[in-house]
């Protein structure tokens, strides 16, 4: 695909991809990418509530505060539910964007006013809030979708998997105008063209997060992504008292009091530099949005290296990993409590207060990378809500990120406990010290098979 595969999709041409493209999610402004352009909020609020001036509640879904999967009428179809909690975890609440992909197949992209006959055409959910409740739901965790749908024929289109993953969807609202819609083009040579309308995603602003307050004050783990109004997410944020995981993709404009309340916050390479150059002073956390790959070059990482380059002889691979680390370790400095980079078939970077640690990632024959970075998020808030460390928890999700890309879709693709998870060969890194080996320092121990294997 154009630049919107520039992490995740060359890694899967390689048939190694790992855990970090950007969740293929409609409304990213890059359906099935790694970076992804942002939509831009501007286009508004979308118009009043239906009915009687409150809301009405999308179908399906075992209500608030309902264990998922529970016998009842809104039980998943057949009970089939990839993954049961664990007792005693805590609950994963996900505001966010829900979507329907209208993916158009073309045996080349149309030039400009030009008509050509598709070969086919799909409606697939999406959105990157829905994908990763969907991932986390499948990981086992309780989890509760805080979102918007519109009243229109897509509605019903964007949420079965949620449902039928046995996620609490009774938060999401259905409001006046169409569902969030990505509308693909997908060329035999993969180049794509995108246009997306935010629809119903747009009214998910104070107002909206507000009328959820309880459920996200009760939450162990409050997982928030860029595809919603600022307000929302902000509000959002200062309304947990759990965890906050922040993937700030795309990177749009919030307090960055906001950003600091992140443990951790989420991002890929470009995302992590996007937000840098801003809380760096070269923009304003408010025009990051707005900066693209200026505000990139703009990052000053190596200033003690007279090259401008990493003063430890690195080069290649290891020079990359390093850059990507300098990016960790200057966003903890600007007062995050954690920080997980996604580096597609390269795993991630980790740092909290235990240091900065590289988790390597399976190698996999990549069918469709498109969400593997939302089935990474789903994947640590899981473990996260579970009780895991952050470094135990990204041992895992670097596994399912790679485990999705060995299906096609986005949410179809997203591995139940039940499912063996692909195992890393590598070599994991300390980067404050020595090497260890895969799983030191905490692999998953969750009843998702990768405790056995005593691997990330």
């Amino acid at each position: 695909m154009s630049s919107a595969d520039e992490a995740g999709a060359g890694a899967a041409a390689a048939g190694q991809v790992g855990a970090g493209g950007d969740a293929g999610a409609a409304g990213a402004g890059q359906v099935g990418t790694e970076g992804g352009a942002g939509y831009g909020l501007e286009a508004g609020i979308v118009g009043d509530v239906t009915g009687s001036g409150e809301p009405r509640r999308a179908s399906g879904g075992p209500a608030a505060g309902e264990e998922a999967g529970a016998d009842s009428q809104d039980s998943p179809v057949d009970g089939a539910r990839p993954g049961t909690p664990a007792a005693g975890t805590g609950t994963v609440v996900v505001v966010g964007s829900i979507n329907v992909d209208q993916v158009v197949t073309v045996a080349r992209l149309p030039r400009p006013g030009e008509t050509l006959i598709g070969t086919g055409m799909v409606l697939l959910p999406g959105g990157k809030g829905a994908n990763q409740a969907v991932a986390a739901a499948r990981r086992g965790a309780t989890t509760v979708m805080v979102g918007a749908v519109g009243d229109d024929v897509h509605a019903a289109a964007a949420t079965p998997l949620l449902t039928e993953s046995g996620v609490d969807t009774s938060r999401v609202e259905v409001v006046a105008g169409p569902t969030g819609l990505a509308v693909v083009s997908v060329g035999d040579d993969a180049e794509n063209t995108i246009v997306v309308v935010p629809g119903a995603n747009a009214s998910v602003g104070h107002d909206a997060v507000e009328r959820h307050a309880d459920v996200l004050r009760s939450a162990a783990v409050v997982v928030l992504q860029g595809e919603i109004p600022a307000d929302g997410i902000e509000h959002a944020a200062r309304l947990a008292t759990g965890r906050v995981l922040l993937n700030l993709a795309p990177v749009v404009a919030v307090d960055a009091e906001v950003v600091r309340l992140a443990d951790p916050l989420v991002l890929n390479e470009h995302e992590g530099r996007l937000l840098l150059a801003a809380l760096e002073g070269s923009a304003s956390v408010a025009d990051a949005a707005e900066l693209g790959e200026d505000a990139v070059s703009s990052v000053s990482l190596f200033s003690d290296s007279p090259e401008g380059g990493p003063t430890d002889g690195s080069d290649g691979l290891g020079e990359a990993r390093d850059a990507d680390a300098a990016v960790v370790t200057a966003l903890r400095q600007h007062g995050v409590p954690s920080v997980v980079l996604t580096r597609g078939s390269a795993g991630a970077i980790v740092s909290d207060a235990t240091g900065l640690h590289h988790v390597a990632s399976p190698r996999v024959a990549a069918v469709d990378s498109s969400g593997a970075g939302d089935a990474f998020v789903g994947a640590l808030a899981a473990r996260l809500a579970a009780g895991a460390t952050l470094l135990e928890a990204a041992h895992e999700a670097v596994r399912v990120g790679a485990y999705s890309v060995t299906g096609a879709g986005t949410q179809p693709s997203y591995p139940g406990l039940g499912d063996e998870l692909p195992s890393v060969e590598s070599v994991d890194s300390d980067l404050d010290g020595d090497a260890a080996a895969p799983g030191d320092g905490g692999s998953a121990s969750s009843g998702a098979g990768s405790a056995a294997e005593g691997r990330a």
